[in-house]
């Protein structure tokens, strides 16, 4: 019986310790999947592998985190601004943290190519990621020439507008 209560308490407080980058990665997931106006099956399965690959992720039920994604998904839809302010503000504390912060976007690339390919606004919104989390893009796996890509379509969408 003590035993199980030990266990108890060191789930619990694992799950406490790890519930801030749980909120963080299915904000900058949701942000990304999310970034071309719908979220595909192959990102949602993939969302799925995150939860239970990621060692900090294992102490909660994937249905947490996968309401964690719907809620940010869905409150980009509802309100992009207020939406990706709430992302934000999840995803923020992870800064502290280079290493978790690279986790979180290795994850979010993950989520990005599962489909087979990432598109452009999905490296905007991982470049975007990078930025907010002070951490170079290639230190996570991004090629560099996504900046390139970036300003091209900055260039064409002014031109056009």
């Amino acid at each position: 019986m003590l035993n199980g209560l030990r266990e108890l308490i060191h789930t619990q407080l694992e799950r406490h310790h790890n519930l801030p980058f749980l909120k963080a990665t299915m904000a900058a997931s949701a942000v990304v999947a999310i970034a071309d106006g719908s979220i595909d099956f192959s990102q949602r399965i993939r969302v799925d592998q995150v939860l239970e690959t990621l060692e900090a992720l294992k102490a909660f039920d994937p249905h947490e985190g996968v309401e964690l994604f719907n809620h940010y998904a869905e409150a980009i839809l509802d309100d992009p601004k207020s939406g990706h302010a709430e992302a934000a503000k999840a995803i923020k504390p992870m800064a502290d943290s280079p290493d978790i912060a690279r986790l979180l976007v290795r994850a979010c690339r993950a989520i990005s190519e599962a489909n087979g390919e990432t598109n452009l606004v999905e490296k905007i919104e991982l470049i975007t990621l990078c930025s907010l989390l002070h951490i170079e893009p290639v230190d996570c796996g991004l090629d560099p020439d996504y900046r390139e890509a970036i300003e091209a379509y900055s260039s064409s969408s002014s031109a056009s507008n």
